[in-house]
């Protein structure tokens, strides 16, 4: 049997299509996404339980690079505690030192990605530099950002 060119042109389109579906992600999804870039935004104070603590807030300056879809609710993944739709990607904040800060399970959108946040009481003196890893569950993607200095 002999292929025309068309027919192995359709056969590849065919194949390509197939691995994406297989991968979980269109092929849109399958391009090279950017490391987020990370800011402090700024800081404020807030009680809770009687404590004082002060928020850092963190924005991904970069944030439309990324599609809405890798926030979606993804209920054939594990859950997030007692959350059975989390976000497709997860979000987790670290000190320079790798020590994990607080983390988010449930974006979703990518804009949401311009309001992070860790906490620390007051007082405590927070770390000099932090960063954020975005975890894609569907595509076993992770994408670090940069360190971003604490210092309002």
């Amino acid at each position: 049997m002999r292929f025309s060119n068309r027919r192995k042109a359709a056969s590849i389109l065919a194949a390509l299509a197939l691995t994406c579906a297989a991968a979980g992600a269109s092929p849109q999804e399958q391009r090279k996404l950017p490391n987020p870039t990370i800011y402090l935004r700024g800081t404020d104070t807030y009680q809770n339980g009687g404590k004082e603590f002060t928020r850092y807030l963190i924005g991904v300056d970069n944030f439309a690079a990324y599609p809405d879809e890798m926030f979606a609710a993804s209920p054939q993944l594990p859950p997030c505690g007692n959350n059975a739709k989390a976000s497709r990607t997860w979000v987790d904040i670290y000190a320079q030192d790798g020590k994990r800060l607080y983390g988010f399970c449930g974006l979703a959108k990518a804009s949401d990605l311009k309001d992070l946040w860790f906490a620390l009481e007051a007082g405590a003196v927070p770390p000099s530099w932090v960063y954020i890893e975005l975890n894609d569950r569907a595509t076993n993607t992770k994408y670090k950002s940069n360190l971003a200095d604490t210092t309002p």
